[in-house]
């Protein structure tokens, strides 16, 4: 593609659209083409505040002019629009997942692949700049071959019961980006899936047939091992935190704080909660992602996360799901 701002469609302008609507808007080398959503506000808000404008997402798709386009729809329709998107030639970044079930995933990608065009997945995690100091480090050596990958995820509170009901479940929603991000710092695939999982958060989640507690350990073909825990609730803020231990020492990444301020007394110390939630927590991490894709379109690059990623994560999901359910380990290949 020639030098020049990429031009971007943006589909879906709720929560997650409004982040990246705003960071296209103010990249230097990406233009936001135009905004489409299903709630007729959304989208005229979000365009008046990028200085774009709404269109239906059909003629955004159908536009020559349009280079690629970011889809943060409802799941349900991920599929669909990369395949409308990669058959009219362009370039796609789409929110996780691309579908909840991994059949019709590996048809989108069959799709992606034969058009030629490229895919993103927006595992946004992995631009977190202290989680890719890490694994920068760690693949330069400095603590000798990964041993055990420690993943603690907690979310401050439960989303609303109506989300979880379409949320394909804590292991394919919630937990589906630290399982991405063990196979991101072992470079190792899982071939065992262990898991378990409880309701002690609030029983309208086991009524509506989830979880919201739950531990998946996974073992790779060389022995090595990852352990994530997950909880919908922390009562002291969004509980990020990631340890890898390796033949030569330790690498860890912690939480981030609304400030650096400690307060030490008789007591002991204090500081400030852990930031409040995913949007304030990895904000860098979603400006970054979207970095990475407009540089590797424009660049003639690879993306990552690719489609396969994606895939290879909702193995994993459905993998612990099946594990927690049936009370065994499943093997993946």
């Amino acid at each position: 593609m020639s030098v020049g701002a990429l031009r971007i469609g943006l589909l879906g302008a709720g929560r997650i659209g409004r982040i990246h609507g705003a960071n296209i808007a103010a990249h230097p080398r990406a233009r936001l083409a135009a905004v489409a959503d299903a709630v007729p506000e959304r989208g005229e808000a979000l365009a008046a505040a990028t200085g774009s404008h709404v269109r239906d997402a059909g003629s955004i798709l159908a536009d020559p002019e349009i280079d690629a386009i970011l889809i943060c729809t409802p799941t349900d329709l991920h599929a669909g629009l990369i395949e409308a998107a990669a058959r009219q030639g362009k370039a796609v970044f789409c929110e996780k997942p691309v579908d909840l079930d991994a059949a019709r995933i590996r048809q989108c990608l069959e799709v992606v692949a034969g058009a030629g065009t490229s895919l993103m997945i927006g595992f946004n995690r992995r631009f977190d700049p202290s989680f890719s100091a890490l694994r920068t480090r760690l693949r330069a050596g400095e603590i000798g071959e990964p041993e055990i990958v420690t993943i603690i995820s907690r979310d401050p509170a439960p989303p609303p019961l109506d989300y979880l009901a379409r949320s394909g479940g804590l292991f394919r929603d919630m937990m589906i980006h630290d399982l991405d991000m063990a196979r991101f710092l072992l470079a190792d695939e899982p071939v065992e899936v262990h898991a378990v999982g409880a309701c002690l958060v609030d029983p309208a989640i086991g009524a509506a047939g989830d979880i919201d507690t739950a531990a998946v350990l996974l073992k790779t073909a060389s022995g090595k091992i990852a352990q994530i825990s997950c909880s919908r609730r922390a009562s002291y803020g969004y509980d990020q935190r990631i340890e890898v231990h390796g033949a030569k020492g330790l690498l860890a990444a912690g939480n981030r704080f609304a400030t650096t301020v400690t307060r030490a007394g008789a007591e002991g110390y204090a500081s400030d909660p852990a930031l409040p939630f995913f949007l304030e927590r990895y904000a860098d991490a979603y400006r970054l992602e979207l970095d990475a894709f407009v540089a590797a379109v424009l660049d003639a690059g690879p993306v990552s996360p690719s489609g396969e990623d994606g895939l290879r994560a909702q193995i994993l999901a459905d993998a612990a799901t099946e594990a927690a359910r049936n009370g065994r380990p499943v093997r993946v290949g």
